[in-house]
């Protein structure tokens, strides 16, 4: 079971990933700030209505959906113009990489005049 509190998190980092875009559950679960919760993701995606669900996929691009919800799932993607190689979605273009607060700086190396 989850909290309402990660629920939310999770269901808005979901609705954050564009049109044309996909992401992984593992993804979806470390952009919420619960790294390692893929199966929540799988769980809130079962039951939530109105998530772009077909944008969710398994690591490496995989469908895990069965049956005629893995062909429909294919059919939107490719509608939005994901492509992809054999039964992957090619990852490399079209994997949905949010930014994950501001870049950390790298302390310069201080020299000494002696």
């Amino acid at each position: 079971m989850t909290s309402a509190n990660m629920q939310s998190r999770i269901i808005a980092a979901i609705r954050k990933i564009p049109r044309g875009k996909v992401s992984t559950y593992g993804a979806v679960a470390r952009a919420a700030g619960y790294p390692g919760a893929a199966r929540q993701v799988v769980g809130i995606l079962r039951t939530a209505f109105g998530l772009p669900w077909q944008r969710v996929l398994g690591a490496g691009g995989v469908i895990k959906l069965r049956g005629d919800a893995a062909i429909e799932q294919r059919l939107r993607l490719e509608a939005e113009g994901v492509a992809f190689r054999g039964r992957r979605v090619d990852m490399k273009r079209h994997e949905f990489m949010p930014l994950k607060g501001k870049p950390s700086r790298v302390a310069k190396p201080r020299t000494t005049n002696d």
